[in-house]
């Protein structure tokens, strides 16, 4: 049977009185440079024969490394996992499940992995065995995590309020009658399976029979943050921004992609046993990884190769351009087309974006008409700053601008 139970507000209240102490003295350094954020080239995903397939972009949820750290499975949000290194493929779901999946966790052995769905719901794989769920119950809010924990080979289910269901593991206290801040948006055990603790949105921690070793609750944050991992080596943790910043607590700090532009948010992290590394999963499948964590390979599908160019043809008069956008004001994390309208047909179009801190360039071929559309992201640009954008063909040049919100 599940159990959800909550504690009074003692339980927690020290983390509003430490986090701010803990972050001005031991961790402050790593915490601003894992989290700094700025304009920056992109940085690709490399696409790797290792994994034995690729997702759909925008739709990964979560990973799970190998007991040996030489392989990891990549979930997405309709079961379907990859996997990747030396992690055997152990199943995944053959249709599409009544709620969307929000995480994977691997066994304690590494012989198999659970999913969960956002209703509680638990799909077991390999040697996984199915201890219980929520999927039949009505939730206050949705399951947004869990743990297995080593000790019993039972799980956690965590919920956005902090709410706890524990299946064959102890139950040690949730937040679920609690008001939050923000919400709770992952869960990490602690070495032996003796804890747990709970991440919220704004980096605040809640431990429950495990150390709490500082937070960012009382420290605005530059993006979200969307999950964390445990050291077992030092009993400390490691949470991550969408923007892959990371912030160490009694553990150290191997890298980030705090300063980097992504194609994609960052969705979910994990750390090997041995505490001495750690991957980011991007919601497009793309890895990053950190210390000795090694690269096996990512659910990106390839780029699609471009084909060979076509020779242009002369306008009748003078090469002309306009270029409008889909949005002046667009979103972090949003997708902007720039439509180019030309007299030059079959030419190739450079589009030029001068962003705060960093010029961008995509690429793209007029049609017989000379008309092009190019698309880019917007990820990490300087809120309220108005970005240039200069679109060049067949010796004509034509501009536009728009202010990231």
């Amino acid at each position: 049977m599940a159990k959800s139970y909550y504690p009074r507000p003692w339980r927690f209240a020290r983390a509003f009185v430490t986090a701010l102490v803990t972050m001005i003295g031991i961790f402050w350094l790593s915490a601003a440079t894992g989290q700094a954020a700025s304009d920056s080239q992109s940085l690709p995903h490399v696409t790797n024969a290792s994994c034995d397939a690729t997702l759909p972009a925008g739709t990964v949820v979560g990973m799970a490394a190998t007991t040996d750290d030489n392989g990891y499975w990549i979930a997405n949000s309709q079961g379907l996992v990859m996997a990747c290194g030396d992690a055997q493929p152990y199943g995944q779901l053959g249709s599409t499940p009544n709620k969307p999946i929000v995480g994977i966790a691997a066994t304690p052995d590494g012989g198999g992995y659970y999913l969960v769905a956002s209703d509680g719901g638990i799909f077991t794989f390999g040697d996984a065995v199915f201890q219980g769920s929520t999927g039949a119950l009505k939730l206050n809010k949705p399951v947004v995590g869990m743990a297995v924990d080593p000790a019993t080979s039972g799980y956690w289910l965590v919920a956005s309020d902090g709410g706890i269901f524990a299946f064959d593991a102890p139950f040690l206290g949730s937040t679920g009658a609690i008001h939050l801040n923000k919400p709770v948006v992952g869960i990490a055990e602690s070495a032996g399976g003796s804890g747990y603790w709970m991440v919220a949105s704004d980096g605040g921690i809640f431990a429950f029979n495990a150390p709490f070793q500082g937070s960012m609750g009382a420290i605005a944050l530059n993006k979200p943050v969307v999950g964390m991992a445990a050291d077992l080596a030092t009993h400390g943790y490691w949470l991550v921004a969408s923007d892959g910043g990371i912030f160490a607590f009694a553990a150290p700090f191997y890298g980030s992609t705090g300063s980097v532009v992504l194609n994609r948010p960052i969705f979910g992290m994990e750390a090997n046993n041995a505490g001495t590394g750690y991957r980011f999963v991007a919601s497009d499948g793309g890895i990053f990884d950190f210390g000795t964590s090694g690269f096996f390979g990512s659910a990106v599908a390839p780029i699609p190769v471009a084909p060979p160019p076509t020779t242009p043809t002369p306008p009748a008069g003078p090469a002309s351009c306009t270029i409008t956008l889909s949005d002046g004001a667009p979103t972090d994390g949003e997708t902007e087309t720039a439509t180019i309208q030309s007299n030059v047909p079959n030419a190739t179009v450079t589009l030029t974006k001068q962003y705060k801190t960093v010029t961008s360039y995509d690429t793209g071929t007029t049609n017989s008409s000379g008309t092009a559309t190019i698309n880019f992201n917007i990820s990490g640009a300087t809120a309220g700053y108005t970005v240039r954008v200069t679109a060049s063909v067949g010796g004509a040049s034509c501009q536009t601008s728009f202010t990231p919100r």
